[in-house]
Order: structure tokens, then sequence, then C-alpha cells
């Protein structure tokens, strides 16, 4: 069986751990990555965050706050074999609109090669792989309907098919974020996880974001 031994997400205003059920208000991003490098939730400064586009600061974001839910500690240096899924609603087309925006505006000869970056689904994946020094399988997935219950479900499967033993779960928006931490059961320490089956049961009885939040405080 598999369990969720972590959970971290984030909005534009609230960010939390619902296992070790810490809930904290912030006053946005910029405030919040000085934050999270203080209480080392970041181990080490995240390269070029400044320049990351917003859904691949929410993905580091709830990253870091899933993985320490979890009780796993990391280090760029120090690869582990965890993989990292996600899916969201659009993909990267806010990124590509302002890079093609950019274009527009500089005559039709160039853009700015920083913007470029980000016009890749799998590029906010890669970038949180490369700062949690994450080894395992990496995808971007779309679903037409009920996307966390079937990303869920597609990692849960990933990971009992042997792809790797824990696969990190990902859903990222421009504002609002969440990240579960998927491991075999056999494998883990004893300690706070939950089921599954009772994740997706939650996240597929819910239709906003904060609905979502509440129903897995019910359960964890």
């Amino acid at each position: 069986m598999i369990a969720v031994t972590g959970i971290g997400w984030l909005t534009s205003k609230e960010y939390g751990c619902l296992i070790s059920k810490v809930n904290e208000t912030h006053e946005g991003l910029g405030s919040l990555y000085s934050y999270f490098k203080h209480k080392s939730y970041f181990s080490s400064p995240v390269k070029n965050f400044g320049r990351f586009d917003a859904i691949s600061k929410m993905t580091c974001f709830s990253t870091a706050l899933a993985l320490k839910d979890a009780g796993i500690s990391y280090s760029s240096k120090h690869k582990q074999d965890i993989g990292i899924f996600g899916a969201n609603k659009t993909g990267c087309l806010e990124s590509n609109l302002n890079y093609f925006q950019d274009y527009i505006e500089s005559g039709r000869i160039l853009a700015r090669g920083n913007l470029f970056i980000y016009t890749l689904p799998s590029i906010p994946l890669a970038e949180a792989s490369i700062h949690f020094g994450l080894s395992g399988p990496l995808l971007h997935l779309l679903f037409n309907e009920k996307r966390i219950p079937s990303l869920l479900s597609f990692v849960g499967d990933s990971i009992t098919g042997g792809e790797t033993p824990s696969i990190l779960a990902i859903s990222a928006e421009e504002t609002d974020a969440i990240c579960f931490v998927l491991k075999q059961e056999d494998d883990i320490s004893p300690g706070m996880n939950v089921g599954l089956q009772n994740v997706i049961a939650a996240a597929g009885e819910t239709y906003t974001f904060d609905e979502m939040i509440n129903a897995f405080k019910g359960i964890v």
C-alpha cells in the first residue's frame, strides 16, 4: 500500500504542513522566501530564485513544506531516489504569454532569455528537482477532470509499478500550490501518515482549494 507522509500547501496569504499541523499567514512570496531561508525550510539558497516565474516559485515553496512535513532533509549535493510529478490547469500558458508579449514589445526581433526558460511546463518541476536533489523520474501531466485525485492515483500506480520508492505529487498554480510526499508503506518509519486512498477520496469531494485543505485537515 501507498501512504502520504507529508503535505505542504500555500496560497497568496497562507501556508502550512498538514500532517504536522502547521498553519501560518505570510505577506507575499518575496518575504516568504527570506523567511523560509531563515527557518531552514530551504537548507541553502535557491539558485536564480528571483528570476523564477510564479509557478516555479510556488512549486519550490510547496515542495519545501511537504518535505519538512514528511521529516525528509535534503541537500542539492546529496541526491535522493525521489521522483517528482506535477499537474496543473494550463501548463505554462501564462509564462508563454509573458514571453510572447516581451517579443512583441521588442519589435519581434528577440525576447529575454530568462523569460524563455519557463515556456515548458516541466521547468518548475526541474527547478525543484535540482534544488532539492531529487534523482527520480520527472513528469508533467494534464488531466481533463479531477486533476488532483487523478494525479495522486497516477503517482500511486507509478510507485506500485516500481518506478521509484517515493514520488512528490505537485499541483501548482500562480496563486496556490500543494505537494504530497507518497511512499511505499513498507518503507515508512513509524510516525504520522495517512493512507493514499483517504487523501484521494477527500480531494475528490471538494471543489475549491480552500475546501480541499479543510477536507485534508479532517483526515490527518
